[in-house]
C-alpha cells in the first residue's frame, strides 16, 4: 500500500521550525556572540563582562534554536518514517544525539559570566569547551544530513536541493574533523559553511512555501 503524503499543515510546520532554527542559529552564533569571542583571552574576557545582556540573549537564541531542533527531529521522523523507517529512525537519532551535545555544551558557555571575576581564563576555556561540544554535534548533525538527503530524494523535494543537504552534510563532517584534528586548517575551511546556509535555507523556503516533502 502506497504511503501517505504528509500534511501540508506539518511540511510547513518543519518549514516554520527550521526557519527558527536558522534564524536563531545565526543571531546567536553570528551577531550577538561572535563579536564578544575575537580577539585575545584578555580582550573576550572585557567584551563578556562589558556586554553580559548581549551574551545571555544569545544563549537564549541557542536555546530556543535547541527546542526547535528537537521539535523538528520528532516531527520529520513522523512524516518520513512510512518512506524508509530506518532511515528516518537513524536521522532522527543522530539529530536528537547533536541537540544533546549542544545542550552540554550550553551549560559550559553558560558559566561563563560566574567565572569572570575570579578565574578569567577558565571563563574563556568554558567558551571553547562550547565551541568544541557544538563541532562534534555537528558531526552528528553532518550524518544526519546525509540520511535526510536520501529521504528527501524519495519523495517530491526537488534533486538540487537534496544533493545541497547532502553536500551540507559532507561540509559539517569535513569542517568539525579538520577541527579536531587539524585547526590550522579549519579557518580556511569557513567559507565552506556557506553551502549548508544555502542548502538549509532552500529546503526551509521548499517546506513553508509547497506544504511538500
Amino acid at each position: 500500500m502506497q504511503a501517505l503524503a504528509p500534511s501540508p499543515v506539518h511540511v510547513r510546520t518543519a518549514g516554520a521550525l527550521y526557519l527558527v532554527i536558522i534564524l536563531c542559529g545565526l543571531t546567536a552564533e553570528i551577531a550577538l556572540r561572535g563579536p564578544l569571542l575575537a580577539g585575545s583571552p584578555q580582550e573576550i574576557v572585557a567584551a563578556i563582562g562589558a556586554n553580559l545582556p548581549q551574551f545571555r540573549l544569545s544563549l537564549l537564541a541557542d536555546v530556543v534554536m535547541l527546542l526547535a531542533d528537537i521539535a523538528l527531529a520528532l516531527l520529520f521522523f513522523a512524516m518520513l518514517r512510512d518512506r524508509a523507517e530506518g532511515l528516518a529512525r537513524a536521522a532522527m537519532v543522530f539529530r536528537l544525539g547533536q541537540a544533546v551535545l549542544i545542550g552540554a555544551s550550553l551549560i559550559a558557555l553558560a558559566s561563563a559570566p560566574a567565572l569572570l571575576a575570579d578565574l578569567p581564563r577558565m571563563a574563556v576555556h568554558m567558551t571553547e569547551m562550547h565551541a568544541l561540544g557544538y563541532d562534534i554535534g555537528l558531526i552528528l548533525f553532518g550524518v544526519n544530513s546525509l540520511l535526510m538527503a536520501r529521504l528527501l530524494s524519495l519523495g517530491t523535494t526537488p534533486r538540487i536541493i537534496a544533493l545541497g543537504i547532502a553536500a551540507a552534510g559532507l561540509v559539517y563532517l569535513t569542517g568539525s574533523l579538520l577541527r579536531l584534528t587539524a585547526p590550522l586548517l579549519s579557518e580556511a575551511f569557513q567559507p565552506a559553511y556557506l553551502v549548508c546556509i544555502l542548502a538549509e535555507s532552500a529546503l526551509c523556503l521548499w517546506l513553508l512555501i509547497t506544504g511538500r516533502i
